[in-house]
């Protein structure tokens, strides 16, 4: 009885492997046919058959910029080009008209393959089904209307207090350290005062970061290098001694997560109290979706989600925004003076800047995008195509994720003269726009809401900063950057902070 048993087990596990054979066999079959539908398009030579290009993105995302290599390619192989991982292929799209066509279209969702892995980071719920993550349009579309009056003209103009507020703040806190004659880690800096202006505006919540410590910013930084590791290693978090990581990006995504559901949860109870609220993003999220007739556990949770995105996404790439440009700044002596120039024109040594101060200040808005152009805080975004297209030409077949990347196109002679050199008289208001090549904020429906209240908030701090302090960098401070989610300057925009002398 015994060996029968054991001759039905053996039959049963060789039977198993067969078709464990099958389906490898069909799978390579269907990989085999995934290269043949597309390999008519221009890309680099694949690594591997079944790892495609990934061993080579994987490499030098451990160890420099992967966008660096985009760039390559595109060089290389035009303006439409493909890599590949498994049965996962990818398009890199440079060409404007191609760009204009997807981008602005809203038929053409966010890709499964990246926003589908921001829902959660090591299956801990990170950005959920929040504006940047959520695929359907619809879906996305309720919640743009939910959110999107907060951003009009009055509301714009009704935070410069707290904009100005905040950014005395950092102004008080580099007097400190001019006096002091110690080091100043401004990317630190500018995340501190970036989180505290998003916290409050956002959420009527001060956090104070310049004068007190609080576990939100490394929070928010494990929860982009989870995302980082999660997206590019999907084995990642199954290598015992990656666990400690993996607990530390959980417990970072609980911890903003918990916080935000809080404050939902006492503003929520203030409005049911009839207590006067602000009106800000909070209150009209939760607002309107007291307004919906049927509120799922799922749309509760969705609040959650976007004060995620707003937590993270608001303060990270803003905060690079801003170290990015005062470390060209640093460099850049003639360039500065005549946002200096400007500066004492508009605003003199006023302390607080005005709404109107701000569209009087162009040349320092024409820096920030030059900054933007070389610096993206947002590299990239990317499409499934759901449908063939043709590009610049060539024909894509439906199936495949299409990436846009303003990094990419942003140091492209082919649509800017000298790329690599900082000039912000590209973006004079009479020099020609750019078409389709330059994105920083996104294009179309999908754009990002916020980037008005952004580009706002770094004129007021740069403004500040510039009519103020003059800056050294310390030795071994370069332009590299850092992909953390966002790009970030890498060596940390190190600094020695000095007072202005203003006779000179």
């Amino acid at each position: 009885m015994a060996h029968f048993i054991l001759s039905l087990a053996f039959q049963a596990l060789i039977f198993l492997l067969l078709i464990l054979l099958a389906a490898f066999l069909a799978y390579c079959i269907y990989i085999k046919h995934i290269h043949i539908k597309y390999d008519h398009i221009p890309g680099p030579p694949r690594d591997s058959f079944f790892f495609g290009n990934s061993p080579t993105i994987m490499h030098i995302m451990k160890n420099g910029l992967v966008h660096d290599k985009y760039l390559e390619w595109a060089e290389v192989f035009g303006s439409v080009y493909k890599f590949s991982f498994l049965h996962y292929v990818f398009i890199v799209v440079t060409s404007p008209e191609a760009t204009k066509t997807i981008l602005l279209s809203p038929k053409y969702p966010k890709d499964n393959f990246v926003y589908k892995t921001l829902f959660s980071v090591f299956g801990q719920r990170f950005l959920g089904n929040g504006l940047i993550t959520v695929q359907d349009h619809e879906y996305w579309y309720k919640q743009r209307r939910i959110i999107e009056p907060t951003f009009n003209t009055l509301y714009l103009k009704g935070v410069m207090g707290t904009l100005n507020d905040r950014a005395e703040k950092l102004m008080d806190k580099l007097s400190e350290v001019s006096d002091n004659r110690t080091e100043a880690n401004m990317v630190h800096l500018f995340h501190c005062v970036t989180m505290d202006v998003i916290a409050k505006v956002g959420f009527n919540v001060d956090l104070n970061l310049l004068q007190s410590t609080s576990p939100f910013l490394k929070a928010v930084e494990n929860c982009f290098k989870g995302m980082i590791v999660h997206v590019s290693d999907v084995f990642f978090q199954f290598n015992p001694k990656n666990r400690p990581f993996v607990k530390e990006v959980r417990d970072s995504c609980r911890l903003l997560r918990a916080s935000g559901a809080q404050w939902i949860k006492e503003r929520r109870a203030a409005m049911q109290n009839g207590d006067d609220v602000p009106k800000d993003i909070l209150t009209q999220m939760i607002k309107v979706v007291g307004k919906e007739e049927s509120v799922t556990p799922e749309d509760e949770e969705c609040i959650v989600d976007n004060f995620m995105t707003f937590i993270t996404a608001g303060q990270e790439t803003t905060g690079n925004l801003l170290a990015s440009c005062l470390m060209e700044m640093a460099r850049q002596p003639e360039i500065l003076q005549k946002v200096r120039k400007e500066l004492d024109d508009v605003i003199g040594m006023k302390q607080d800047i005005s709404y109107d101060n701000l569209g009087q200040l162009v040349y320092l808005s024409q820096v920030l995008k030059e900054t933007l152009r070389l610096y993206p805080p947002a590299p990239s975004t990317s499409r499934d195509l759901q449908e063939d297209v043709v590009m610049d030409g060539i024909h894509v077949h439906a199936g495949v994720i299409c990436m846009f990347n303003t990094y990419v196109t942003g140091r492209m002679e082919r649509f800017f003269k000298d790329p690599l050199t900082f000039d912000p008289d590209r973006f004079h208001p009479n020099a020609p726009k750019p078409y389709y090549c330059y994105y920083p904020f996104s294009l179309g429906p999908r754009s990002c809401m916020g980037q008005n209240f952004a580009q706002m908030e770094a004129k007021v701090v740069m403004a500040k900063l510039f009519q103020r302090f003059d800056f050294t960098l310390l030795p071994g401070q370069t332009r590299e950057l850092m992909d953390t989610g966002p790009l970030k300057p890498k060596s940390g925009v190190m600094c020695y902070v000095t007072h202005r002398d203003h006779n000179k």
